[in-house]
């Protein structure tokens, strides 16, 4: 899969993705710190890169919609520290991983996923 990480990221989590073969960006490597969450937004569509971020802006299926977009994934850990946002991340990796992003806004928290799909589809959660 195809990742860009978002700046309230921390850059260590990029390696995680890596080592699972996956081609990762990160915002702060490609220097759009500061960027708009629209130009963010933009970039990943025309990337097709699926979009991994801390921000709620992110989990508004109105304001962004994810259908056009390889993705959208908005982690949700109890407190936002590296470990426990790596937690988060790596518990849902394998749902993520072979689950179909695309197109489609998760929004990971621990023990579950909620999926907002397609417009044609509905939102579900999921157990992790």
């Amino acid at each position: 899969m195809r990742f860009k990480l978002d700046e309230n990221l921390d850059v260590r989590l990029a390696p995680l993705l890596v080592a699972g073969g996956h081609d990762v960006e990160t915002v702060r490597d490609e220097t759009l710190s500061g960027a708009s969450d629209r130009e963010l937004y933009s970039r990943c569509r025309q990337e097709r890169r699926t979009f991994v971020t801390l921000d709620l802006d992110f989990a508004n299926p109105f304001q962004f919609p994810p259908e056009p977009t390889a993705g959208i994934i908005v982690l949700r850990p109890p407190k936002p520290l590296l470990p426990m946002i790596r937690a988060t991340l790596t518990t849902a990796l394998t749902e993520i991983l072979t689950g179909d992003v695309e197109g489609a806004l998760w929004i990971v928290e621990p023990g579950r996923i909620r999926v907002h799909q397609r417009a044609e589809e509905r939102e579900v959660a999921r157990p992790v």
